[in-house]
Protein backbone atom coordinates (compact mmCIF):
# COMPACT_ATOMS: atom_id res chain seq x y z
CA UNK A 1 0.00 0.00 0.00
CA UNK A 2 1.40 3.29 -0.97
CA UNK A 3 1.91 6.24 1.63
CA UNK A 4 -1.22 7.80 -0.51
CA UNK A 5 -3.38 5.11 0.11
CA UNK A 6 -2.65 4.59 3.47
CA UNK A 7 -3.71 7.94 4.22
CA UNK A 8 -6.85 7.95 1.93
CA UNK A 9 -7.79 4.81 3.91
CA UNK A 10 -7.21 5.86 7.62
CA UNK A 11 -9.36 9.39 6.24
CA UNK A 12 -12.33 7.39 5.30
CA UNK A 13 -12.52 5.22 8.23
CA UNK A 14 -12.20 8.71 10.37
CA UNK A 15 -15.05 9.62 7.87
CA UNK A 16 -17.06 6.89 8.75
CA UNK A 17 -16.82 6.53 12.50
CA UNK A 18 -17.02 10.18 13.29
CA UNK A 19 -18.68 12.12 10.74
CA UNK A 20 -17.24 15.42 9.32
CA UNK A 21 -17.82 17.33 12.59
CA UNK A 22 -13.44 16.89 13.39
CA UNK A 23 -12.56 17.41 10.02
CA UNK A 24 -11.03 20.90 9.17
CA UNK A 25 -12.48 22.22 5.99
CA UNK A 26 -8.84 21.22 4.02
CA UNK A 27 -9.78 17.50 5.21
CA UNK A 28 -13.09 17.47 4.16
CA UNK A 29 -12.44 18.62 0.36
CA UNK A 30 -9.62 16.53 -0.04
CA UNK A 31 -12.06 13.87 1.15
CA UNK A 32 -14.15 14.67 -1.42
CA UNK A 33 -11.71 14.99 -4.03
CA UNK A 34 -10.40 11.04 -3.52
CA UNK A 35 -13.66 10.75 -5.63
CA UNK A 36 -12.26 12.16 -8.36
CA UNK A 37 -8.84 12.37 -8.16
CA UNK A 38 -7.98 8.45 -7.46
CA UNK A 39 -4.59 8.52 -7.55
CA UNK A 40 -2.80 11.51 -6.85
CA UNK A 41 -2.31 13.90 -3.10
CA UNK A 42 -5.36 15.99 -3.03
CA UNK A 43 -4.34 18.02 -0.61
CA UNK A 44 -2.73 20.69 -2.76
CA UNK A 45 -5.92 21.02 -4.75
CA UNK A 46 -8.04 21.35 -1.58
CA UNK A 47 -5.96 24.55 -0.63
CA UNK A 48 -5.99 25.75 -3.54
CA UNK A 49 -9.91 25.62 -3.92
CA UNK A 50 -9.92 27.10 -0.87
CA UNK A 51 -7.34 29.72 -1.08
CA UNK A 52 -9.11 30.88 -4.55
CA UNK A 53 -12.95 30.92 -2.92
CA UNK A 54 -12.05 31.75 0.44
CA UNK A 55 -13.71 29.04 2.19
CA UNK A 56 -15.68 26.13 1.77
CA UNK A 57 -19.43 27.18 0.88
CA UNK A 58 -18.15 29.07 -1.87
CA UNK A 59 -16.65 26.18 -3.24
CA UNK A 60 -19.70 24.31 -3.18
CA UNK A 61 -21.61 26.81 -4.76
CA UNK A 62 -19.09 27.47 -7.40
CA UNK A 63 -20.12 26.85 -11.48
CA UNK A 64 -18.20 24.87 -13.54
CA UNK A 65 -16.69 28.04 -15.07
CA UNK A 66 -15.29 29.13 -12.19
CA UNK A 67 -14.00 25.97 -10.69
CA UNK A 68 -12.10 25.05 -13.72
CA UNK A 69 -10.44 28.60 -13.58
CA UNK A 70 -8.58 27.08 -10.45
CA UNK A 71 -5.33 24.57 -11.88
CA UNK A 72 -5.33 20.99 -11.66
CA UNK A 73 -9.59 21.20 -11.46
CA UNK A 74 -11.23 19.47 -14.43
CA UNK A 75 -14.73 19.40 -15.97
CA UNK A 76 -14.51 15.97 -13.97
CA UNK A 77 -14.15 17.13 -10.37
CA UNK A 78 -15.98 20.27 -11.05
CA UNK A 79 -19.19 18.09 -11.49
CA UNK A 80 -18.00 16.35 -8.43
CA UNK A 81 -18.05 19.70 -6.44
CA UNK A 82 -21.34 20.93 -7.68
CA UNK A 83 -22.82 17.64 -7.09
CA UNK A 84 -22.57 18.14 -3.67
CA UNK A 85 -24.89 21.26 -3.03
CA UNK A 86 -27.65 19.83 -5.91
CA UNK A 87 -28.28 16.59 -4.57
CA UNK A 88 -28.64 18.13 -0.81
CA UNK A 89 -31.17 20.85 -2.83
CA UNK A 90 -32.67 17.79 -4.35
CA UNK A 91 -32.71 16.09 -0.74
CA UNK A 92 -34.46 19.12 0.66
CA UNK A 93 -36.85 19.34 -2.22
CA UNK A 94 -38.12 15.78 -1.66
CA UNK A 95 -39.42 16.51 1.48
CA UNK A 96 -42.04 18.63 -0.02
CA UNK A 97 -43.69 16.28 -1.68
CA UNK A 98 -46.52 15.96 0.59
CA UNK A 99 -47.58 19.15 -0.11
CA UNK A 100 -50.32 19.20 -2.68
CA UNK A 101 -52.26 22.55 -1.62
CA UNK A 102 -51.16 25.96 -0.30
CA UNK A 103 -53.74 27.00 2.25
CA UNK A 104 -51.07 30.10 4.25
CA UNK A 105 -48.10 31.57 3.51
CA UNK A 106 -45.96 29.01 5.54
CA UNK A 107 -47.29 26.18 3.94
CA UNK A 108 -46.09 28.62 0.63
CA UNK A 109 -42.31 28.70 2.03
CA UNK A 110 -42.33 25.38 2.98
CA UNK A 111 -42.66 24.09 -0.36
CA UNK A 112 -40.47 26.67 -1.50
CA UNK A 113 -37.78 27.59 0.22
CA UNK A 114 -36.16 24.35 0.12
CA UNK A 115 -35.76 24.85 -3.70
CA UNK A 116 -33.14 27.66 -3.28
CA UNK A 117 -30.97 25.81 -0.92
CA UNK A 118 -27.16 26.99 -1.47
CA UNK A 119 -27.86 29.00 -4.49
CA UNK A 120 -25.17 30.99 -5.40
CA UNK A 121 -27.16 33.19 -8.05
CA UNK A 122 -30.64 34.74 -7.73
CA UNK A 123 -33.63 32.40 -9.21
CA UNK A 124 -37.02 32.93 -9.82
CA UNK A 125 -39.50 30.35 -8.95
CA UNK A 126 -43.14 30.39 -10.26
CA UNK A 127 -46.10 28.41 -8.45
CA UNK A 128 -48.85 28.01 -9.93
CA UNK A 129 -52.39 27.05 -8.30
CA UNK A 130 -55.63 26.16 -8.85
CA UNK A 131 -58.89 27.28 -7.68
CA UNK A 132 -59.38 25.09 -5.13
CA UNK A 133 -55.01 26.45 -4.15
CA UNK A 134 -54.01 23.12 -5.33
CA UNK A 135 -50.09 22.86 -7.12
CA UNK A 136 -50.41 22.15 -10.59
CA UNK A 137 -47.18 23.79 -11.57
CA UNK A 138 -43.73 25.32 -10.20
CA UNK A 139 -41.01 26.11 -12.94
CA UNK A 140 -38.00 28.20 -12.57
CA UNK A 141 -38.45 31.06 -14.75
CA UNK A 142 -35.35 32.54 -14.84
CA UNK A 143 -31.69 32.36 -13.25
CA UNK A 144 -29.61 35.29 -12.98
CA UNK A 145 -26.23 36.10 -11.51
CA UNK A 146 -26.16 37.17 -8.11
CA UNK A 147 -28.61 40.43 -7.93
CA UNK A 148 -29.32 40.38 -11.63
CA UNK A 149 -32.35 37.38 -11.77
CA UNK A 150 -34.84 39.58 -14.41
CA UNK A 151 -38.76 39.56 -13.68
CA UNK A 152 -40.04 38.75 -17.29
CA UNK A 153 -43.32 39.49 -17.10
CA UNK A 154 -44.60 38.19 -20.17
CA UNK A 155 -43.22 34.98 -19.56
CA UNK A 156 -44.86 34.88 -15.96
CA UNK A 157 -48.19 35.33 -17.53
CA UNK A 158 -47.73 33.08 -20.36
CA UNK A 159 -46.65 30.24 -17.89
CA UNK A 160 -49.94 30.82 -15.90
CA UNK A 161 -52.07 31.06 -18.69
CA UNK A 162 -50.47 27.98 -20.07
CA UNK A 163 -50.53 25.71 -16.64
CA UNK A 164 -54.36 27.47 -16.56
CA UNK A 165 -53.18 28.63 -13.08
CA UNK A 166 -55.87 30.34 -10.83
CA UNK A 167 -53.76 31.90 -8.33
CA UNK A 168 -49.66 31.96 -8.56
CA UNK A 169 -46.84 32.29 -5.80
CA UNK A 170 -43.65 34.04 -7.28
CA UNK A 171 -40.56 33.48 -5.08
CA UNK A 172 -36.72 35.06 -5.71
CA UNK A 173 -33.48 34.16 -3.56
CA UNK A 174 -31.54 37.34 -2.44
CA UNK A 175 -28.52 34.75 -1.91
CA UNK A 176 -26.09 37.28 -0.55
CA UNK A 177 -28.62 39.47 1.05
CA UNK A 178 -30.31 41.10 3.07
CA UNK A 179 -33.42 39.60 3.90
CA UNK A 180 -34.88 42.82 2.49
CA UNK A 181 -37.41 44.03 -0.48
CA UNK A 182 -35.20 46.09 -2.64
CA UNK A 183 -37.59 49.17 -4.75
CA UNK A 184 -36.70 46.84 -8.01
CA UNK A 185 -38.59 44.07 -6.05
CA UNK A 186 -41.73 46.26 -5.32
CA UNK A 187 -41.70 47.80 -8.78
CA UNK A 188 -41.87 44.65 -10.66
CA UNK A 189 -44.35 42.95 -8.03
CA UNK A 190 -46.85 45.13 -8.66
CA UNK A 191 -46.34 45.33 -12.24
CA UNK A 192 -46.88 41.70 -12.28
CA UNK A 193 -50.13 42.30 -9.75
CA UNK A 194 -51.40 44.28 -12.30
CA UNK A 195 -50.43 42.14 -15.22
CA UNK A 196 -52.04 39.06 -13.94
CA UNK A 197 -55.38 40.95 -12.66
CA UNK A 198 -55.74 41.49 -16.41
CA UNK A 199 -55.96 37.91 -17.12
CA UNK A 200 -58.03 37.31 -13.97
CA UNK A 201 -55.05 35.49 -12.46
CA UNK A 202 -54.34 36.30 -8.58
CA UNK A 203 -50.69 36.86 -7.51
CA UNK A 204 -51.20 35.48 -3.90
CA UNK A 205 -48.00 35.98 -3.00
CA UNK A 206 -44.45 37.27 -3.78
CA UNK A 207 -41.45 34.99 -1.06
CA UNK A 208 -38.16 37.14 -0.93
CA UNK A 209 -35.42 33.58 0.27
CA UNK A 210 -31.80 34.37 2.13
CA UNK A 211 -30.73 30.60 3.13
CA UNK A 212 -33.73 29.07 5.09
CA UNK A 213 -35.52 32.32 5.64
CA UNK A 214 -37.71 34.19 4.30
CA UNK A 215 -40.08 37.26 4.16
CA UNK A 216 -43.51 37.72 2.19
CA UNK A 217 -45.23 40.66 0.54
CA UNK A 218 -48.61 39.15 1.81
CA UNK A 219 -47.73 39.01 5.50
CA UNK A 220 -46.26 42.54 5.08
CA UNK A 221 -49.72 43.61 3.48
CA UNK A 222 -48.00 44.81 0.11
CA UNK A 223 -50.18 42.29 -1.63
CA UNK A 224 -53.55 44.38 -0.24
CA UNK A 225 -51.89 47.79 -1.14
CA UNK A 226 -51.48 46.67 -5.09
CA UNK A 227 -55.14 45.44 -4.46
CA UNK A 228 -56.70 48.69 -3.40
CA UNK A 229 -54.16 50.49 -6.32
CA UNK A 230 -55.32 48.78 -9.11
Amino acid sequence: MSIHEGHRSRTRERFFQDGLDGFSEIEALELLLYYAIPRQDTNPLAHRLLDHFGNLDYVLGASEQELCEVPGVSKHTAALIMLVRQMTRRGEISRTANIKTIASVEEAAAFLVPRFHGEADEKLILLCLDCQMRITHCEVINHGVVNSVLFDLRKIVETALKRRADTVILAHNHPNGPLLASREDDDATSALYRALDTVHILLYDHLIVFKDQYISYRQSGAMDLFRYTL
